[in-house]
């Protein structure tokens, strides 16, 4: 695996980023952590220092809470057109900084740039579309069936709302949640994962320009999010938490939710299968598992994990996709030319060579990558492997990096049982010229989401969303996104 060099001049870059880590920032200001404490902030591609963050306290979490509250009745109270045209502000603010966010995305998550650009303009989507939301949020009326009585449905905002967002899309998971959020009329309190919090800092001092009044939204990062969601989760003034993250730890956040009877959504972890049928347009299949399985390396709850290929086409699919991953260049996220970054930790570099032994251990044949390079930074090189059985671990957990396991299946019935061997049902993939069939698979699939004959199915107007170990709830689409922050109050009138 040849990794290329860095090729900016990281003392400059390290600098300029840097000055987005300027603090917790509570009730519009920035400051430090009651205890002095900080996290570092690692550059995966090099292993280096980059930056520190505060390390939140549970002391903090309640001051965030107390500016969250402050703030609410005003921002509640604030004219929907009002809030649309701070959020519109947000979505220019965002376009306007698109090429200084990405490049802070990928200095601190290590995804190639043009993902992280695709990535920011998507994560600015979510603020123009509740934008026009904002000004739509409508009750009912109606006459009662006994005719005793109107009927009257008025959508208020849920509350204070805790936002905790994964390290994978530092922009787009913060902004899926904040957007509706603000829309709605709440306030906020978003904790980012510790290993990419530069970018949600960056955006909090954006979000101020926007002209987002002080309490409105609120950001603090720690290393031990137990204590601090805890500690919040039990203020009788949080009403609702919203989590993006793994199934493991949604578990938890469900049950300490469940003590205090908050209202939750959940999008956790994905197993999704790819499937390609003999009458599929190869060149289209793989265009799509190469979008599918390669956008963040790999590094998405969405991403195609297991991919099932007919026999028919099987042997054509697997050559084709070991010559695109083979020849995908590898290097530092900054690196423009990079069209593979490297992964978020050591440990989860790890984790995907401990999968990818398993399957060959198993039977599994490894058609390119496969082995890691003793070199600077967390890379796993783009890896193929075919003749993976059902029962190799990958086969039933996430990847969560640049591997594709190729399996063959005969016919309709047998890839539709083996698609929903799953505890999770998140996101799928179908390819096939049959429309008609492509909507009968679709309909069998337990999945909250399928991409027929596509290989992006992300979309702020489209509810996005898992069942069964995937999730609850939807973010985005008409009215799904910002649902989840309003509550419905019922007024009976006597006519």
């Amino acid at each position: 695996m040849n990794i290329s060099p860095v090729v900016f001049d990281e003392e400059a870059d390290i600098s300029e980023y840097a000055t987005f880590s300027h603090g917790l920032y509570i009730g519009g200001q920035w400051r430090p952590s009651s205890d002095g404490r900080v996290i570092e902030v690692f550059d995966p591609s090099t292993e280096a220092v980059i930056a520190a963050v505060p390390d939140a306290t549970p002391a903090d979490a309640a001051a965030a809470v107390n500016a969250a509250a402050k703030a609410a009745a005003g921002w509640r109270e604030t004219a929907p057109r009002k809030r649309s045209e701070i959020l519109r502000r947000c979505f220019e603010l965002m376009t306007e900084r698109a090429e200084t966010l990405a490049a802070l995305i990928s200095l601190e998550n290590g995804k190639a740039l043009r993902d992280a650009r695709g990535e920011v303009a998507y994560a600015a989507e979510f603020f123009r579309w509740n934008a026009e939301e904002a000004v739509r949020i409508s009750g009912e009326f109606g006459l009662a069936p006994s005719g005793a009585n109107r009927i009257v449905v008025d959508y208020q905002p849920i509350g204070i709302c805790v936002l905790v967002t994964p390290w994978n899309f530092p922009a787009a998971m913060a902004t899926r949640k904040i957007a509706p959020a603000l829309a709605a009329g709440c306030t906020v309190i978003l904790k980012p994962a510790s290993e990419t919090p530069l970018t949600a800092y960056a955006l909090a001092a954006l979000y101020e320009d926007a002209g987002v009044p002080p309490g409105v939204i609120n950001v603090l990062t720690t290393s031990n999010p137990g204590p601090l969601t805890a500690a919040m989760l039990a203020d009788p003034r949080v009403r609702k938490l919203s989590f993006t993250g793994s199934t493991g730890v949604g578990r938890v956040l469900l049950a300490e939710a469940a003590r205090h009877v908050i209202s939750c959504s959940m999008e956790l972890g994905g197993n999704a299968p790819f499937i390609v049928f003999d009458d599929a347009d190869l060149e289209a299949a793989l265009d799509g598992a190469m979008i599918a399985k390669m956008r963040n390396a790999g590094e998405a709850c969405t991403a195609a994990n297991r991919l099932y290929v007919q026999a028919g086409i099987h042997d054509a699919f697997a050559e084709g996709l070991r010559k695109r991953m083979a020849a995908l260049q590898i290097g530092p996220g900054i690196d423009a030319e990079t069209e593979c970054g490297p992964m978020i930790t050591r440990k989860a570099v790890e984790k995907i060579d401990r999968l990818v032994k398993d399957a060959v251990h198993r039977g599994a044949r490894i058609l390119c990558g496969g082995a890691v390079a003793d070199a600077k930074g967390y890379f796993y090189p783009p890896t193929v492997l075919c003749d993976v059985p059902p029962t190799a671990e990958m086969a039933h957990q996430e990847i969560f990096g640049p591997v594709a396991p190729i399996m063959r299946f005969d016919d309709e019935a047998e890839v539709i049982a083996r698609a929903n061997d799953t505890e999770y049902g998140l996101a799928a993939y179908i390819y096939t010229r049959d429309l008609a069939k492509g909507m009968r698979v679709a309909s069998r699939i337990e999945s909250g989401m399928i991409a027929l004959n596509r290989g992006l199915m992300s979309d702020p107007a489209a509810p996005f969303g898992g069942v069964k170990q995937s999730g609850l709830g939807r973010e985005g689409g008409q009215k799904h996104g910002i649902s989840e922050f309003l509550e419905a109050k019922y007024i009976a009138v006597t006519i």
